[in-house]
Formats: structure tokens, sequence, C-alpha cells
């Protein structure tokens, strides 16, 4: 893990005034889509996928935990906030908490499981629990089966902003976003970010240090999983269904491929990655099943020719903490 962040820059102001700097820029480039005749459901599901990839990049770029089974709590907290909104009939703010909770509440359980493996081990247990829950959704009769929960409405947010209205639906999204990646951002560069690199880096040396490393990879996977579960709680608004597919293995691999396209352990990384492959996905839908060997060929080059991803190539060039 260590080999792909060799060439990470240490947290300085200056560091820290380029992040806020290409933040601020980010953020008002996002503001003004709307305004630019962009397809907004196209931007709004890379919004969340984008910070679905954030919370996965804190875990693995940062922990150095690989989890192949970040899927399952995109699609718990799908299903829960569908289940709430259109069967209890709970607003939108309590169906996102609701959704976000029990992507918490599932962190900690698979966390208990899995987090005191190492390596591929940790993957494979975060993989099986995955698919064990994914035959689970497709028995339940809470969750439809095949056919998933359709036709979720989407209310009134706080009794004042009423989400069937694309702009407002929008940039509802966008402060979700906006607020996740922050907080992402403030935790990579707090006193327990630096514990996770420094476990990241020699697990061993950290634990001689006296930390209790694995206290602090699970505060990691939980606070990775209940993100994760504000991205899927998101989508359900985008998309007005809960379905198999988000949490199927595959969607997990689109994560790894959003996020090591992007750049892995870097802060802006992820968010380019979902937006490339989303691109990809809503732009060459018309090739059909050649999307996904599209996918493949472009994600080989990116391995190849950007070890460390776009943007750690682009920071790795410029000399800037990206």
């Amino acid at each position: 893990m260590s080999a792909l962040t060799d060439d990470t820059l240490p947290i300085t102001p200056r560091a820290m005034r380029d992040e806020m700097i290409v933040f601020a820029a980010m953020a008002l480039l996002l503001a003004i889509v709307p305004w630019t005749g962009i397809y907004p459901f196209f931007v709004m599901q890379a919004l969340c996928f984008a910070l679905l990839a954030c919370a996965f990049n804190l875990l693995i770029g940062y922990g150095g935990l690989l989890s192949f089974g970040h899927a399952m709590f995109l699609g718990t907290a799908g299903y829960v906030s569908a289940h709430a909104l259109k069967v209890w009939g709970l607003s939108p703010e309590l169906g996102i908490l609701v959704g976000t909770a029990a992507a918490a509440l599932l962190g900690l359980v698979t966390g208990f499981i899995s987090i005191r493996r190492q390596g591929i081990y940790f993957s494979m247990i975060t993989l099986a629990l995955s698919q064990l829950l994914y035959f689970i959704y497709l028995q339940a009769p809470f969750t439809h089966g095949e056919d998933g929960i359709q036709g979720i409405p989407q209310g009134h947010l706080l009794g004042i902003f009423d989400l069937s209205k694309p702009m407002v639906l929008y940039y509802v999204v966008l402060v979700g976003f906006l607020a996740g990646f922050l907080l992402i951002y403030r935790t990579i560069n707090s006193p327990f970010g630096e514990v996770l690199k420094s476990i990241r880096e020699n697990e061993p040396r950290a634990i001689s240090l006296g930390y209790k490393t694995d206290q602090y990879k699970m505060l990691a996977y939980i606070l990775s999983g209940t993100l994760a579960g504000f991205a899927g709680s998101l989508k359900v608004f985008v998309a007005q269904n809960a379905s198999l597919t988000d949490v199927h293995w595959s969607m997990s691999g689109e994560i790894v491929l959003m996020t090591l396209v992007g750049g892995l352990g870097t802060i802006f990384g992820p968010v380019v990655g979902a937006f490339v492959i989303i691109a990809m996905q809503q732009y060459l839908a018309g090739f059909g099943q050649w999307v996904t060997v599209i996918q493949g060929v472009i994600f080989v080059a990116c391995v190849l020719l950007f070890r460390r991803g776009l943007v750690g190539e682009l920071a790795h060039l410029l000399r800037r903490s990206l």
C-alpha cells in the first residue's frame, strides 16, 4: 500500500490552502451546473457515487483496508430509506437519517466480524458478508426481490423544499455531497487521520507506540460505511427506486474502479473517478454490453499509464496536494 502513497505531500499550510482553493472551485462549478444545460440527473447520480467513492477512499487510501463489500452499505441504506419513505410515510430528512443509521449499524456488526483480519482475508470477509446480504435482500419481502422498491415519494425536505422539483433536488444532493466531503477531509487532516495513516504505513510500529490499532480501524470502517450509506440514501431520491443492483458485488467493483482511476489516497481523486465512470455509463450506453469492455480497457490503461490515478499523477506533476 505504501508504494501508492510514497509521493504524498506532508500536511502544510500551503497544502491545505491549495486543497481549499480546489474545493472552492469544485463547489462553484457544481453550483452552476443547472444553468449550463448539462443533464442534472447525470450529475446528481455522479455526486452520489462520488461521495460513495470518497467514503471508500477514506478506508483504503488512508486506513489501508481494502473492502470488497462496500455495496452492502449503499444498498442497505437505500432499501431502508425507500421502505421508510414509501411504507412508513416518513419525511425525507427522517428517511435519510434512518437509512444512514442502518448503514452505521451494519458497519458496526460487519466491522466486529472482519476488522481483526488483515490483507486479503479482510477483503474476502467483506465480500462474503456483502453477498450474504445480497441473497437476504433477494428473498426478503420488504425489498420486493428483483423488482425492487419503485415509485418512492420524494416529499418536502424539512417541510419546505419540494424534492420533486429537479432544481431543488439537485442542490439538496449537492449540499449533502459537500457536507460529506468536508467531513471526510476533516477526518483525514485530524489527529485521528494521522494515526490512520501511520497504521497504513506500519501497523506494528503504531502498536509499539501504544495505539490500539483495531479500534482506530473499526472507527474508520464504521465512518466509511456510514458515509457510504448516506450516499445510498441520497441516491434513493435521485433514482426513486432501490434495487438489487446497488448491493451486488459488481457495484463494489465499480467503487474500487472509481477510486483507482481517480487516484487512491488523494482528496479529489475519487470525485474525478466517479464522474469518469458514470459519464462512460451514461454516454456510452448505446454500446450495450460493450460498455463493460470499454471500462476494462480504460482501467488497464490507467493502471499502466497513470499509476497514481488521474488526480494523483496531476498532483505529482504539479507538486501540489490534491
